[in-house]
């Protein structure tokens, strides 16, 4: 009887490692488990696989001139350089064309004042020829010594007038670009809270640097009238639109607890429970959505490991119903922000990554650390397969992959828009790939604050 092909064993190798994502880390369970990643967590993939095609066609390096050089060049320089540049330039070309001029009227000049005749006294012809041969050979010699001595005067007084020209065009452009710089200044440092008071306020002569820093002006009290807008609205939906569902569900658990209620008027209450509740969550996560996009108002050290253990804490009963595992590998990534966001943007990820999965037996990979100096948080998990251009679709609101807005059984579709609002409004980024195998990646990258992670140990 034949013995069972040798490469069987390492087919099933094979498949029991495609189990885990090759993007994410994690502790494995079962068979075989036990060891957990140490040390710094490796790089989050930055994208999907890389192209096996044929490789992409190369055109013919073009071969550039010295003219496109230079424009090139020009298109590079900043504003203040052309404006340093051009005054330079003009300085130096009207002072070469003044040289050029004086250096052919001082020789007309030179060459005027020379005496054409001389008197050699009562000599004989052929000496008197020989001295004004030898005269008018140290006349030319003196003449070319004196235009000499002119021209490079000359060149040097117009090298020192174009250094001082660069200098002073450097000094004008600056001065000239001084209202700008002001400009650039007050809309660095505006901020939904600072808009109501910072303005330009440029003095000066009625030109048009002044008239763009009086429509900038305009500008930013039209900016605080939306923002101031915008939280009053927040502001009364919050309870304007809570109070009346708050009212219904406490009408309607008053009614199902009535022990004279019929089943039927359990069964309807029972959905307009569920209904209410579904609102209620919409509702917050609008409103959640709409605080989100907007500035911070608290900035605290926060470290996300502690954030993730958290979430996964949380949500551990919910994975338990769900039939999921959730598998974690954190390590310390402290950035600075708003705890109760940051802790609400993980355990939305973690969440999507529950109720989106491959049903029971599906898995949760959920890791923290540092990453080229920024803290990230990565989950992943199995689930279906997503096309590589539905991705980005699904971070707008109410998008989920293969459902309507009527389908609210997985939630409303904003969890991802308000992950995306929150890691905004911290400075960071916020990226999703599809994972081989079905399901996705989903990578946030914030701000770190130092941090030594030689030693650190995964947590359990």
């Amino acid at each position: 009887m034949l013995s069972p092909p040798a490469v069987a064993p390492r087919v099933e190798e094979r498949q029991r490692t495609e189990e885990l994502p090759v993007a994410v880390g994690g502790r494995r369970s079962g068979p075989g488990a036990g060891g957990h990643y140490r040390g710094q967590v490796p790089p989050p993939p930055s994208g999907p696989p890389a192209w096996d095609g044929p490789p992409p066609l190369v055109a013919n390096p073009v071969k550039v001139g010295l003219l496109d050089q230079i424009k090139a060049l020009s298109d590079r320089m900043s504003i203040r350089w052309r404006l340093t540049i051009t005054y330079a330039a003009l300085v130096f070309f009207a002072g070469a064309l003044l040289l050029t001029v004086m250096y052919v009227l001082v020789g007309q000049a030179i060459d005027a004042g020379w005496p054409s005749n001389i008197y050699v006294g009562n000599v004989s012809a052929s000496v008197a020829d020989q001295i004004k041969e030898q005269y008018l050979e140290v006349q030319a010699e003196a003449i070319d010594a004196a235009r000499g001595e002119l021209l490079r005067r000359s060149l040097l007084a117009l090298l020192g007038v174009g250094v001082i020209a660069l200098i002073l065009g450097y000094v004008v452009a600056d001065r000239a670009l001084r209202p700008i710089k002001q400009m650039t200044a007050t809309a660095r440092k505006l901020s939904e809270t600072s808009i109501a008071h910072e303005r330009i306020d440029l003095t000066g002569p009625d030109d048009e640097l002044k008239e763009l820093a009086d429509t900038f002006d305009a500008m930013l009290i039209r900016l605080n009238t939306a923002f101031d807008a915008q939280r009053r609205f927040v502001d009364n939906a919050s309870h304007e639109l809570r109070t009346p569902l708050a009212i219904n569900r406490t009408v309607l658990e008053v009614a199902l607890a009535d022990p004279e209620a019929s089943e039927d008027l359990k069964v309807l209450g029972r959905t307009l429970l569920g209904t209410t509740a579904r609102n209620e969550r919409l509702i917050e996560g609008l409103l959640l959505l709409a605080r989100s996009d907007r500035e911070l108002s608290v900035r605290k050290p926060v470290d996300i490991q502690e954030v993730a253990r958290t979430a996964i804490d949380q949500l551990a009963s919910f994975a338990a119903e769900e039939e999921i595992a959730v598998e974690y590998d954190l390590h310390p990534a402290p950035t600075t922000g708003d705890p109760v966001l940051l802790e609400r943007c993980v355990s939305n990820l973690i969440e999507n990554g529950i109720k989106h999965n491959a049903g029971p037996s599906g898995k949760v990979w959920v890791r923290t650390g540092i990453v080229d100096g920024g803290a990230v948080v990565q989950i992943a998990n199995t689930g279906p397969h997503v096309p590589a251009y539905e991705v980005d679709s699904l971070f707008e609101p109410f998008r989920r992959l293969n459902a309507d807005r009527i389908q609210s059984a997985k939630g409303a579709g904003l969890g991802l828009s308000i992950v995306r609002g929150i890691v905004r409004a911290h400075g960071g980024s916020v990226s999703a790939v599809p994972r081989d195998g079905g399901g996705l990646v989903m990578t946030v990258r914030l701000s770190g604050v130092g941090v030594t992670t030689g030693g650190v140990q995964s947590a359990r």
